[in-house]
């Protein structure tokens, strides 16, 4: 059979939808200046979609310090990947940075989020070894987890309980040689939920396994410091291996990881992503240290965004809507809603209420349920939550006369 005719007949379950939702809820159009209200699609909205928690793509002192660094630098550099041509001192520094913040003793800078966990699990792991992780993680760590030739084992989402299980039979099992690497998150992107890391690290004391902790969306939040969900938990030193990213609160794109540092001196020259790969523009990685310092020293922008994080779920929930068991900043919505009837509501949200958000569909949750993902930022201010909470109200109301969606259940 032809490959094209292949692929055009069997379209993956999110491509079989694509031309019902296809500029609704997936591939949307965000212009204008970064901020609470964007156009969507030619309309002024209010948006609750940008990774932006710390307010920090529109500060002033980053704005000034990435133009000033594109002027002086181009694009161009640095030419080739780091371990080639690529090394610089504003590399080394941002490392050390982010070594300092984390709580350990080295860091290394990764291009990309997605691609640098994949390749750190890769690196990581032997076909002897054995990796358990949890069933909600991220889908950079589920691919990387593909690559893994040895065993791996899914826990229960945030059950410690069936992660002990694993980790009885991982040990009764595993040769000699054989090493353990438990993954999972400090933060859970989609649902919010806030990961068991203090009760995971406890089982540090019957059994031998690493920990590798995505905390994509707990670094610069989480934490009397912002130091991420182990500082928030008490735990950060029985983090072996802490992951994060600017590409959340940092409003930029980059990624990290921190470790002992003989470990990340070994992961230098074994990531595979960053080993053959150009390294980031140099505008980035100096834009990425004025962020840090800025996470660091400004706990204000941490405290505005808590501040919306909080008086937006409380406004939602007090009008009946269901935000699951979110404990973090982000704030999903749950629906009971098929498909259509989604459109129909996400319309109405967007065009006649003017309040744009993400939405996700089967088969990422389960079939004829919507969830919204609502990123709250310090940007944002009261009275955007108030009328937030005004707009869902009025959009579900209308989809239930024009769709015959459920009443919400109080």
């Amino acid at each position: 059979m032809d490959l094209f005719a292949k692929l055009t007949a069997n379209a993956s379950p999110l491509g079989a939808i694509a031309g019902l939702v296809h500029g609704t809820f997936m591939f949307p159009k965000l212009e204008g200046d970064i901020g609470p209200r964007m156009l969507v699609d030619g309309r002024e909205c209010l948006v609750w979609s940008l990774n932006n928690y710390l307010g920090l793509a529109n500060h002033p002192e980053v704005r000034r310090t990435d133009a000033e660094a594109a002027a002086r630098y181009g694009l161009a550099a640095p030419m080739g990947s780091r371990m080639m041509s690529g090394e610089t001192h504003h590399h080394e520094a941002l490392e050390a940075e982010l070594a300092d913040y984390a709580a350990k003793d080295d860091a290394i800078f990764l291009n990309y989020g997605y691609q640098g966990m994949l390749s750190i699990v890769d690196a990581l792991l032997t076909r002897r070894d054995w990796v358990i992780y949890d069933g909600q993680v991220h889908a950079c760590i589920i691919d990387g987890v593909r690559l893994h030739h040895g065993r791996h084992l899914a826990f229960n989402h945030n059950d410690v309980d069936h992660l002990e299980a694993m980790l009885e039979k991982a040990d009764a099992q595993r040769s000699e040689r054989g090493a353990i690497l438990v993954i999972t998150e400090g933060v859970f992107g989609m649902s919010g939920e806030v990961g068991p890391l203090d009760r995971i690290v406890a089982l540090k004391e019957r059994y031998d396994f690493r920990l590798l902790v995505d905390d994509a969306h707990g670094f610069g939040i989480m934490g009397p410091n912002g130091g991420g969900t182990g500082e928030h938990l008490g735990v950060q030193d029985g983090v072996d291996l802490y992951f994060g990213t600017f590409a959340k609160a940092g409003a930029s794109i980059g990624a990290f990881v921190a470790s002992e540092r003989d470990v990340v001196s070994y992961l230098r020259y074994a990531l595979r992503s960053q080993i053959f790969a150009k390294g980031l523009p140099l505008p980035i990685v100096v834009g990425n240290r004025k962020r840090l310092e800025l996470m660091r020293t400004q706990p204000e922008l941490r405290e505005g965004m808590w501040r919306i994080a909080e008086a937006l779920q409380v406004e939602l929930r007090d009008r009946g809507f269901d935000l699951g068991r979110t404990s973090g900043a982000i704030t999903p919505v749950f629906l009971n809603m098929t498909v259509e009837q989604a459109v129909t509501f996400l319309t109405a949200l967007r065009d006649r209420h003017g309040v744009f958000c993400s939405a996700v569909v089967y088969p990422v949750v389960p079939r004829d349920v919507l969830m919204l993902r609502l990123i709250p930022t310090c940007a944002h201010t009261l009275d955007d939550v108030r009328a937030t909470g005004e707009a869902f109200s009025a959009a579900y109301e209308e989809a239930r006369e024009a769709a015959g969606v459920p009443a919400l259940q109080s």
